[in-house]
């Protein structure tokens, strides 16, 4: 009979090395939002993977940049706790960008934390075998117990990464229950999902000056009904997120309503408002409000 183990496994890196896609890939399911633009993650997100044997709590975390509001620095700061909370460090970098010089500033950081540390290669499946040994070569791999190229878009080597996650737990304890896959709330979801339309529909600095709060659910029979509010900072951002004749917002509730259709499997009812709330990713009240800040966090 084996032995159950299990622990917390954080996965940290700059914007856009793909920890969101490489946690979907992981539990074959998709828990955190993805899209091409940085700072897609806002917060730290737990994806739960039970086996028989076996329970895995991933930590994704926004990407670590220099910050210039309270959001982004709130965002910094709690990808970096997840360190302190985790039992095992996975440090992704972008095979295609190499070990850059934002790379080396996480990379120093974690010098500093005793846990076992992963370097993971991600996006190995846009780099020929050549370049691939060359960036394996420039980098410091005693600091690193582990270095696991893999590709968490095309599934390349997960397996490998879990079974070898599987040589470090060192608990006993089954967290969650094994149907589980993440412990976030109904409402934080819904939201998410209804962002990550909107950033994927809208460009320039759109993406990174909403948030979306979540008003009502109410549960009807077999049907949902969701009224959601999306905020932006300037009245020239509202325009564009309602778009000529509202087609644009029309565009974003209809893909958010189809996905949270196939997640909930039955008839979604979605009611979106946009409004304009000045500067309010550097207002703690309004970060609270969205989520983002909890009350018992220092400035």
């Amino acid at each position: 009979m084996s032995v159950f183990k299990s622990g917390f496994v954080a996965l940290i890196g700059k914007p856009n090395v793909g920890k969101s896609t490489l946690l979907n890939s992981i539990l074959s399911r998709k828990v955190a939002i993805t899209t091409s633009k940085p700072q897609t993650t806002r917060d730290n997100i737990r994806g739960i993977l039970t086996t028989d044997d076996m329970q895995i709590i991933f930590i994704d975390t926004p990407g670590i940049h220099k910050a210039k509001a309270k959001l982004n620095e709130m965002m910094v700061r709690h990808a970096y706790e997840s360190v302190q909370d985790a039992d095992i460090i996975l440090f992704l970098i972008d095979a295609t960008k190499g070990f850059d010089k934002a790379d080396e500033i996480i990379a120093d950081y974690l010098k500093k934390v005793n846990k076992p540390k992963f370097l993971i290669i991600n996006k190995i499946d846009k780099l020929n075998k050549s370049e691939l040994l060359n960036l394996l070569m420039s980098v410091q791999q005693e600091q690193f117990a582990e270095i696991i190229p893999l590709s968490g878009l095309r599934k390349k080597n997960i397996d490998e990464l879990i079974n070898t996650l599987k040589q470090y737990l060192k608990d006993d304890l089954q967290y969650y229950p094994g149907d589980m896959i993440s412990d976030y709330p109904e409402n934080f979801m819904i939201a998410e999902i209804i962002r990550e339309k909107l950033m994927i529909n809208t460009s320039e600095e759109i993406p990174h000056s909403v948030a979306v709060s979540i008003d009502k659910i109410e549960k009807k029979k077999n049907k949902i009904y969701i009224q959601a509010t999306i905020v932006c900072e300037r009245d020239s951002q509202k325009r564009i997120i309602i778009g000529e004749k509202g087609q644009m917002i029309k565009k974003i509730g209809t893909f958010a309503r189809l996905e949270l259709e196939e997640r909930f499997n039955c008839p979604v009812f979605l009611e979106t408002f946009v409004i304009v709330e000045e500067n309010w990713r550097n207002k703690r009240y309004q970060l609270q409000q969205f989520g983002y800040w909890n009350k018992d966090e220092n400035e």
